[in-house]
Parts: structure tokens; sequence; C-alpha cells
């Protein structure tokens, strides 16, 4: 009913398109989208559904947005708006969008890419082209079914609570590549920062068969729990992404600030290191598009039409190795909130799978530490295998982190990149004393879109 209801909505724009008097851009866009919505859906069969899916939910302007809330809180379905323009030496893209899920929950929010193209004549930006991108952003989103255990490594399921979490964000984050050096231009060298207004509120989650979090913890066990001030989040890094070969290196190291100004207590700092090595099997990449250069709801630069659904038998393969390791400082009698620390376990908040065989959420400190090997094939045009293997803790004190008494899991499933619809996966974890987890997701950007500002 609600794609019908898509449909309709499109072909209505269009209809009335034609006879507004003076054609704008914007109008001759959405009456052009109308008409190859009509010629994908104008009539059913199982032959051209592929195609009418496909032009609903990846053409411009408008489409149908779907994708996976958060872990717990179910799918989300909306619409969103894309728009972009080419100046001389810019190449402006906007995407607005909003989703919501049967559970309640809901995300909206408005996005503007701005990516320094210092040439005329229609740009093709690629993963390593040297040039500037900025990205402002305003998200607002409600989730009502978040698990929390308690914190450290040490916590059992016993402990297991929920509660529901409302977070705005509104900010702004740079993307500088350094090529002026011939010397270091192989690096791939590009500095990162960020500023960030973030607005959050904590409540409890009530008439369902676990119990809400204040039932079982207060502010000393769970810190922030009793009130959530504003804060203000700074944050600076460096990234380098060599090609060595078939070897893609993606090294980042970030450093952030969040400061409450209302409430000093609450305020802490954040380093992170993560070193991500994949290995090409067949010398070819997965996707010709960076997510750096087009927004969320995009899949090409510039408005372009998104790649079509791969028919073909080429082999992709790839071999990844991944250490992300992330310690907090606070000074004082300052705390790190529990919402803002990092979690371990089946899915994280922005939706990372981690120790898959646990619950989601199911460790929380504010100081962590993954190690994470996985394989992925394909097997028949868009459809893929993926292997994973992790082995991880979380610790209360950056002096107790380490590779002693890591936490494990394995996770193997099919993967579905098809085209510019957002990646799905659905995996069966296991390892570790607490059981098996069945893991579907659906990303809620569009294939080679680029990800939405993170919840921590």
């Amino acid at each position: 009913m609600r794609m019908q209801w898509s449909v309709a909505v499109l072909l209505v724009l269009s209809v009335c398109t034609l006879a507004w008097p003076q054609e704008s851009e914007l109008h001759a866009e959405l009456r052009r989208e109308g008409e190859r919505a009509s010629d994908a859906c104008g009539t059913f069969s199982f032959k051209s559904l592929p195609g009418c899916a496909y032009t609903l939910f990846t053409d411009h302007p408008l489409h149908i947005a779907a994708g996976s809330m958060p872990p717990q809180n179910g799918f989300g379905l909306g619409a969103a708006f894309v728009w972009s323009k080419n100046t001389r030496n810019w190449r402006m893209s906007w995407d607005f969008d909003a989703v919501g899920a049967s559970s309640g929950a809901w995300r909206a929010g408005g996005y503007m890419k701005m990516v320094h193209t210092p040439h005329p004549a229609k740009p093709q930006i690629h993963a390593t082209h040297p040039y500037t991108v900025f990205n402002l952003y305003a998200q607002s989103s409600s989730l009502n079914k978040l698990n929390f255990f308690g914190l450290g490594n040490d916590t059992t399921l016993v402990g297991k609570s929920l509660f529901g979490m409302s977070q705005t964000i509104i900010g702004a984050n740079v993307i500088k590549p350094v090529f002026e050096l011939k010397a270091i231009r192989w690096l791939n060298l590009a500095l990162l920062g960020e500023v960030n207004g973030r607005s959050i509120n904590i409540r409890g989650e009530h008439g369902q068969s676990v119990p809400s979090i204040e039932t079982l913890y207060t502010n000393a066990t769970a810190p922030g729990l009793n009130s959530q001030p504003g804060f203000v989040q700074l944050g600076e890094g460096v990234r380098i992404k060599p090609a060595i070969g078939n070897l893609q290196l993606n090294y980042m190291g970030k450093f952030e600030q969040f400061f409450a100004p209302s409430s000093s207590q609450n305020s802490f700092m954040r380093w992170t290191v993560d070193l991500d090595h994949s290995y090409s099997l067949y010398g070819t990449s997965q996707s010709a598009t960076t997510a750096e250069t087009v927004g969320p709801d995009s899949c090409a630069p510039g408005g372009e039409k998104c790649p079509e659904i791969p028919h073909t038998r080429n082999l992709n393969g790839s071999i990844g190795v991944r250490l992300l390791l992330s310690e907090s400082l606070t000074s004082g009698s300052s705390v790190v909130p529990f919402y803002f620390q990092q979690t371990l376990g089946g899915q994280d908040i922005n939706s990372a799978l981690t120790l898959g065989s646990y619950q989601d959420y199911r460790f929380r400190a504010p100081n962590l530490l993954l190690l994470q090997e996985s394989f992925e094939h394909s097997i028949w045009g868009p459809f893929g295998l993926k292997f994973m293997a992790d082995q991880g803790t979380v610790a209360l004190t950056r002096g107790d982190l380490g590779f002693s008494h890591l936490r494990h899991s394995f996770a193997g499933g099919l993967t579905l990149r098809a085209g510019g619809f957002p990646m799905v996966s659905l995996m069966f974890a296991w390892g570790g004393p607490e059981g098996h987890h069945n893991i579907f997701n659906m990303n809620t950007s569009l294939l080679g879109g680029s990800a939405r500002p993170s919840f921590d």
C-alpha cells in the first residue's frame, strides 16, 4: 500500500507540472521523473517489477527512502528529495528525507554537500580526486527501544533494560585533501574537521517484558540518566588512503571534544584510531563512486543516473582486516554519559556489525578495542557471500583495555549490492557463550552515498 501511494505521488506531481505555464528546472525534472516512473511502472508484470522498484527507490529528484533503523527499532520507510547544482567552482547538492517505522521510531534530516571543483565543465570526481568537500546537516531522530546491560565487559543478561532516546544534530564537517607535495601525494592524505551541536533526551521504555532503565539503574551506574545537557562536539583528524597494488589502506586518526556548557561534569574527550586494510582478489573495485562526493540519498554525482543493476558474472572478492581502538579522557569528577559510550555486540547504534552473536548494544564502556577480519566474494550478479570474525572488548578505564580475554564471534551470510539500491546483508552470527543471532540490515544510504552523522 505504501509503495502504491508513493507511485501515485510521483505521478500526480508529474501531471501537475504539465500544466505549469512557465516550466522551471525543478518542474522539468519532476515531469521527466514522472515520465520515467510511468514507463517503468505503467504495466504490471514480474519482468517489469525490478525496473519499477529501481526507479521508485533511486530516481531523482523524488524517490522512496527505505532502510533499517538502529537495531531494535524496525525498518524505516518514507520519502527523499535530492537536488544538485553545478557552478564554475562548486558542485552543490541537497538531500532531504524522512522515514518512520511501525515501532514509532523515526528520522528526518536535511543534508547539503559542497564539492570544490576549481575547473569548469562538469567535473567527474573519483575516489582519489584532490578536491575539498564540505557537509552541512541537520538531523532529528527518535528511537524507542535501545538495550542497556550496564557498563563494562563483565555485565550479564540479567541486567538487561530498555530506554528510548531522541537526538537532534546540527553541524558541519570538512574533508581537505593535501596533495600539494608530490612526495606524499601517493598517501591520499586528507585533513578532517567537524563541529556539531547535539541535543539529547533519554526516556524510560515501559510496557515491555524487559524492565525500563530507571528501574534497574541510577545516575551512578548509568551516568547521564537523570539529565541530558546540550553538547558542542568538535573533532579533528587525519586520514590516509593509499593503494598499493591490490591492497587498499584506509587509516584514520581522530580526536573529539564533547563540551556540555551547562554541565561540565558531562564533558569529555575521545580519540580514535581506525586501521582498515582491504585486499582485492581480482584487482577490481566494488564501486567507482566515492561516498564523499554524493549525499546519502544519491548514488551518482551531479544528479546523474544511478548505476544499473549488474548482470555480469565477473568475479569480485576481497579480504579485509581492521583494528579499531577508541579511548575516552575525563578530568576531575567528569564522566562520559552512557548514551555517548560506544558498544560492541550485534549491531551498534550506527548499525555497524560487531561481535554479532551477542545481543545488540551488549557491551558498553568509554573505551573500546575491536579486531575484525572479513571475506566477501561475489556469487552471481549483485549477490555475494560474506564471512566475518570479530574479537573485541570494552573497558571502564583505559588501563584495563588490552588484547587479553577478548570476546569473539563469527558471522556468515549473503550480501546484495544492486546498482544504486542500498546495500542489504542477511547474516547468521555464532560463537561466544550467549548463543547465536540473526541480523538483517538495509543500509540507510543508497549504494555509493555518504553516511549520515554518527549517533555517538
